[in-house]
């Protein structure tokens, strides 16, 4: 029915979301849609005018956005069909009343007129029989006065055969008897058959039986005891008669009665199953709504104010329905955080409530609007209990990797949800039983697609693994003040992740669960696009199946809350390299400006902070090589950024350039070429180790202009200083298979003989006779 079309229309914009944004987005969309509205718009024109100079993908990127200017169009009008559906269904409900009150004022009016005529044509009758004498020529004789014609004795007896006809509750004949005699009363009065007085007295009595007709129908489907065929029978019969308003609204009310019957054999207690609860007053409710709308369809048609009236109904007992379930069912579910529960409650309604679609009642969107509230809270206290239990294990986690516990192996729920893949990854206790709770938490959030609450589900989500994460920058070691005013991490006691192993686990949890394991859980939100659950290491589907742009910018920010982590991790080891306990820098201006003094004990070989920054990140990439199987990439952006971190704290040390660039004491050709050797070592390791990036090698470029340059400032010349590149390519070389315990001279002793030695002493040399010049 047209009218339901419209409920539905008006029912899908129900989001409370959307309310804040639909002017912007209507002032939007009247603004895009302004080129389409001109009078002289040719279609064909404007296809050309955007697609002649226009490539495939710019071709397929214009569709789309038509289909999104097509989509918003048709919620625009869906909005301003809801926004004056209300008001057109109160204008029919009265339009429906006025003319009830129409058709009673007409009876009434006939009545009164009938009742005058009577009177005047009494009174005339009366006055005439005084005004003639009995012997006046103009009576007639005794013998002479006429006889009844049939129609005036039809006229005489047929109010009494309508009193027998309604006592005895014989409703088809009397409505046929009524027709009948209204037939007779205008052809008698058409062909002048009956007299005024006789002719006006059969039209009263027409009228007086129709209206006592019609009190005896409303009487009877007041009644409890009339049900179905006798039921309509009498609301036809009802509407027969031209009382169709009334007719309609006693079938309405008869049904509510019935079902208020039905359901006080019905009676919720707080240990009752809100399930059984819900499925057993569903039944009565939505049966009762789907037989009245049966029922009208069939006696009323397809008419506008019948089926308005009708949606309205529905729609106040679906409402009451819900204010009934949400009370008795779904709120105590809600509130103790029974998602499963409160998801089954909300399953089983939409189940029922779904089945009215056949009829043309669509009243999902009016139970999705009163339970809504309660299931976001029992949403919000799910990811409360992730959190508090996830927070409680991180107080005792040592940290280290393991595969799932035996207990989450044996869950089949958990095992389903998880796709079969968790035995093959390893996490710390903690981030074990948050990935388990996860996967639960989207299994019961699945069935809810109905609610609109994808967004609401991953916010959330991403707020309690911000806080996890949170959590593991609090383990480590130097962090506790820095994350102190991290949202969610409030004074949760963390255990302390002591060694690099351990660091490097809270790396593993953090990561594994934003890049693969939530992503693939969340795609049960998804339904239309089934996940491939197979765990491939050597290819990392998740954005391929990660499609839903929705889920992508989710995926995004989990990935970027991971930083948070990585960017800690990394912070706290380059202080622990730079600096000692008692906060003094291993990285100072002294480590190049004393070199000239010691010309004579030089042995050219990395700076030990970057042999210290070597070893630590070859043991790192160890650790990363079993921590991070099939996600190396994440490892090398780890490394990347530790080295990074280091460097780009040495470019940004305002001490150390300004003792280099306006020290007391200047810096020396030895200096600088300890310092060259220094950054082309850390180029030579990190590209070697594939972690060398362009801001990287962009950034050691620039300390070594600016480190030339503050020599150059002294008035010597920094490239007859330095010798070639060669030369401090074979000593990095050499040193990085040193310090790997690979080079040929492990003990520490360089061969005198070696091609670096020779160079070395020649540079030596020819500094010396550099600074006596």
């Amino acid at each position: 029915m047209a009218s339901a079309k419209s409920s539905r229309s008006r029912s899908s914009h129900s989001a409370a979301s959307a309310k804040g944004n639909a002017k912007d987005a209507g002032a939007k969309l009247e603004e895009n849609l302004n080129v389409f509205k001109a009078d002289k718009f040719d279609a064909d024109a404007y296809v050309q005018s955007k697609c002649h100079s226009l490539g495939e993908k710019e071709i397929r990127q214009l569709c789309s956005y038509l289909v999104d200017l097509k989509r918003a169009s048709a919620e625009e009008m869906r909005r301003s069909v809801y926004a004056n559906y209300t008001a057109f269904i109160r204008t029919s409900k009265e339009i429906s009343d006025l003319e009830g009150e129409l058709s009673s004022m007409r009876n009434l009016l006939s009545t009164q007129a009938t009742l005058i005529h009577n009177l005047s044509e009494g009174v005339n009758i009366d006055s005439l029989s005084h005004a003639i004498p009995d012997g006046s020529p103009t009576s007639l004789p005794n013998d002479e006065v006429r006889e009844l014609s049939d129609i005036e004795k039809w006229s005489t007896e047929f109010p009494d055969f309508l009193d027998v006809l309604l006592a005895e509750r014989r409703t088809d004949e009397a409505l046929a008897s009524l027709d009948e005699g209204e037939r007779i009363v205008a052809e008698a009065k058409d062909k002048k058959t009956l007299a005024p007085a006789i002719l006006q007295s059969l039209h009263t009595a027409i009228i007086e039986h129709r209206q006592k007709l019609s009190d005896q129908l409303a009487e009877a489907a007041c009644q409890p005891s009339t049900r179905g065929a006798e039921l309509r029978a009498a609301i036809s019969a009802l509407k027969k008669l031209g009382d169709g308003p009334r007719a309609h609204s006693l079938l309405l009310n008869a049904h509510y009665q019935r079902y208020q019957y039905n359901m006080q054999s019905l009676r919720p207690s707080s240990t009752s199953y809100g399930g059984a609860y819900t499925a057993a007053l569903s039944q009565l409710v939505f049966s009762a709504i789907a037989q009245a709308a049966s029922d009208s369809l069939s006696i009323f048609g397809q008419e506008t104010a019948y089926t308005s009236e009708l949606v309205m109904w529905a729609t106040k007992q679906t409402e009451s329905f819900a204010l009934l379930v949400k009370r008795h069912a779904l709120s105590s579910s809600a509130a103790a955080g029974g998602l499963r529960s409160a998801a089954e409650c909300v399953q089983i309604a939409l189940g029922h409530c779904s089945l009215l679609e056949a009829r043309g009642l669509s009243l999902c969107p009016v139970l999705l609007k009163h339970f809504r509230p309660s299931v976001e809270q029992a949403l919000d206290a799910n990811l409360k209990r992730i959190e508090e239990s996830t927070a409680a294990l991180a107080a005792a986690d040592d940290w280290e990797l393991t595969y799932p516990p035996t207990s989450i192996h044996l869950s089949g729920r958990t095992n389903t949800a998880m796709g079969g893949i968790s035995h093959q990854h390893k996490l710390s206790s903690s981030a074990h039983r948050f990935n388990a709770m996860v996967q639960d938490y989207f299994e019961d959030v699945a069935p809810l697609l109905s609610l609109q609450l994808g967004s609401k589900t991953l916010d959330g989500l991403f707020h309690v693994f911000n806080s996890y994460v949170s959590m593991l920058i609090k383990a480590l070691p130097g962090s506790m003040e820095e994350e102190a005013n991290f949202e969610g991490s409030g004074n949760k006691i963390v255990r302390m992740a002591e060694t690099e192993a351990q660091q490097m686990a809270l790396l593993a949890n953090a990561s594994l669960l934003a890049d693969e394991l939530l992503p693939r859980a969340a795609m049960k939100l998804s339904p239309l696009n089934p996940v491939n659950y197979r765990d491939d290491t050597r290819r990392r589907p998740m954005d391929r199946q990660t499609r839903n742009p929705e889920q992508r910018e989710w995926k995004r920010r989990l990935v970027g809350s991971v930083d948070r982590l990585k960017d800690s991790f990394c912070r706290q080891h380059a202080l622990d390299l730079i600096f000692t306990e008692e906060g003094d820098s291993y990285l100072t201006a002294n480590m190049y400006i004393n070199v000239d003094g010691n010309v004579d004990e030089i042995e050219w070989f990395p700076s030990p902070i970057f042999q210290e920054l070597y070893a630590k990140l070859n043991r790192i990439a160890g650790l990363a090589a079993d921590m991070f199987v099939g996600r190396e990439r994440f490892a090398t952006l780890l490394l990347m950024r530790l080295t990074e971190t280091v460097i780009l704290w040495l470019s940004e040390d305002h001490t150390f350039w300004d003792d280099i660039e306006e020290g007391p004491r200047v810096l020396g050709p030895l200096g600088l070429q300890q310092f060259y050797l220094d950054m082309k070592f850390v180029m030579c390791f990190a590209s070697q180790g594939r972690y060398l990036s362009r801001n990287l090698h962009r950034v050691i470029n620039d300390i070594i202009s600016k480190a030339m340059a503050a020599f150059a400032a002294t008035g010597m010349d920094p490239y007859s200083a330095l010798p070639e590149d060669d030369w401090f390519n074979e000593i990095c070389q050499d040193a990085i298979e040193r310090l790997s315990g690979r080079g040929k001279s492990a003990n520490g002793e360089r061969d005198p003989n070696s091609p670096t030695a020779s160079v070395s002493a020649q540079s030596i040399s020819s500094i010396r006779s550099h600074g006596s010049s």
